[in-house]
């Protein structure tokens, strides 16, 4: 990723994001559901808004674009911009947000800005972190993959290679509010006697100015400064590892990032440390069944029982680190950062392999047999490369999107909203295990390492692994139907922007299966109907 910076401008590469990052989402959830999308190689065309756009793609269902997109006026091809596509869009769909435009833009400028900042600055020694850091361009099938509120927030981005120190507060403990192992915290810094030391993070602690006055000046919290050492900021923004104790401390920021205001409810930091207990024997199932298998938990939380927008505003999860979990001369890579190969492996084919083996099926295990729904997409996932550049172990991590199946799992000794937050119907949480595993992940990653050959050899062999798994469990109906080619579950995040929703509600629309038998079309996407 650090390349891009040194070809085209900045702002010239966030424009090219940005409108492939609409234009994919206008495909999969605008043009495509009504029937205007078309392959007429060497393009794929699609209307929006009665206007005909073009563009050449490779990558299958990941829709990598090649060439600039155009648009078609007055019988000659002109190219695409993403303001005019913004246009269009808001022609579309009717019009009804006035905050889309604005968001589109802000998320550009973000992009512009993180490129900018990358040319001055060094990436860490560390490659896990290296790896963290990598995502500047966001999710590919996102509408705004970078946006971001507030002021001051490059100095906190883990795309600009920032590193900054936690600010530590004291907690009286007659106000300290934790659950589980939280003693690690103890080691960032010393705490007068009667109080408990919370970490935060800076930004945070600005945006909690207002409300942090009386306590603070009461002194059921107090100052303790600066942590002495800088922590790291990883891909999800709040969540940063301090080397001072080898922990992954996840905070919350009450600003939106993409979808969502990021912050930790109460009942997630319940859930966080009620989760990290109930895994236990799933994951040593899973990691004797398929060795390789890794996980970090979440054992413990700390907060201050201040009132809940403090509680939620202050909390701070506890979070493995992944260099404590792998093997000796396995080195953990964030999956997202994999999308942006330096060099294909020898056989791609061979790493492929072993990595569907890694990913997938402790993902379909863990559904399948234990009721339960892990969140694999590309920054949820750690892969662990042994020295010659083979997958050999999956990390799995952050608890907040994992969930247990309901009616497999006895919650009722849980308060009602914390029960509520950690589980998904049956439907539900299939529908997030595919879309997560097959749509945002492995087809990323086929599509990285096919570049703008077909990805046809590689589902071959992802269908072969995935079969000897289904055949050992005696072919249950929701993975049979996977390998007969059923349509997938796509997350439609342009809607849940539009509709200005919360993420949770989220829906879905169907894409093609690159699992089905082999089509005779040279696209699995698209119909070869012309406009």
């Amino acid at each position: 990723m650090t390349g891009l910076a040194l070809g085209p401008s900045p702002a010239a590469v966030a424009e090219e994001a940005s409108l492939a990052a609409l234009l994919r989402c206008c495909v999969r959830e605008v043009a495509g559901p009504r029937g205007q999308v078309w392959q007429a190689e060497p393009y794929v065309l699609l209307r929006v808004a009665g206007t005909l756009l073009r563009v050449r793609t490779h990558g299958g269902l990941a829709l990598r674009f090649e060439g600039r997109p155009e648009w078609l006026e007055r019988g000659r091809w002109r190219p695409l911009s993403a303001d005019r596509l913004v246009g269009l869009v808001e022609s579309e769909l009717g019009g009804a947000n006035e905050e889309f435009a604005a968001q589109v833009r802000t998320s550009r400028q973000v992009m512009t800005e993180l490129l900018a900042a990358r040319r001055d600055a060094s990436p860490p020694a560390d490659p896990w972190l290296a790896s963290e850091q990598a995502l500047v361009l966001g999710h590919p099938f996102h509408p705004t993959p970078k946006a971001r509120e507030g002021a001051g927030w490059l100095r906190y981005a883990p795309e600009a290679h920032a590193r900054f120190p936690l600010r530590l507060l004291g907690v009286r403990r007659d106000v300290l509010a934790e659950a589980g192992e939280t003693g690690t915290l103890d080691g960032l810094g010393p705490a007068p006697d009667g109080y408990a030391t919370l970490p935060a993070h800076p930004w945070q602690l600005d945006l909690l100015a207002a409300d942090l006055a009386a306590p603070l000046a009461d002194g059921r919290l107090i100052d303790l400064g600066s942590a002495p050492r800088t922590a790291v900021p990883t891909s999800s923004v709040r969540t940063v590892y301090e080397p001072a104790i080898d922990r992954c401390l996840k905070f919350s920021l009450d600003v939106r990032i993409t979808n969502c205001v990021r912050k930790n409810s109460w009942y997630e930091l319940a859930g966080a440390v009620e989760l990290s207990r109930r895994l236990v024997p799933v994951f040593e199932s899973l990691s004797a069944r398929f060795p390789g298998t890794r996980w970090l938990p979440e054992p413990g939380y700390r907060s201050a029982a201040l009132g809940t927008r403090l509680l939620e505003g202050l909390g701070v999860i506890i979070r493995t680190s992944p260099w404590s979990v792998c093997r000796p001369g396995v080195t953990p890579l964030l999956s997202g950062a994999l999308t942006a190969f330096g060099r294909p492996p020898a056989d791609p084919v061979r790493w492929w392999r072993a990595y569907v083996e890694r990913v997938a099926l402790p993902v379909l295990d863990a559904y399948l047999e234990h009721g339960v729904v892990l969140e694999p997409h590309l920054q949820n996932v750690l892969i662990g490369m042994d020295p010659s550049g083979l997958p050999v172990e999956a990390i799995f991590r952050d608890l907040e999107g994992t969930k247990l199946v309901a009616g497999r799992h006895d919650l009722s000794a849980l308060p009602g909203r914390v029960a509520e937050a950690l589980t998904y119907d049956p439907g539900a949480g299939w529908d997030r295990v595919v879309y997560c595993l097959m749509v945002n992940h492995l087809a990323e990653i086929a599509a990285s390492l096919a570049g703008p050959g077909p990805t046809r050899e590689l589902w071959e062999a992802a269908g072969e692994v995935l079969a000897g798994y289904a055949r050992s469990r005696g072919w249950p109906r929701p993975l049979s139907d996977l390998l007969a080619g059923a349509p997938l579950p796509a997350k439609a995040n342009l809607s849940v922007r539009w509709t200005r929703s919360a993420d949770r509600c989220a829906g879905y629309v169907p894409v093609a299966n690159p699992l089905a038998p082999l089509d005779p079309l040279p696209s699995p996407v698209f119909s070869p109907v012309p406009p």
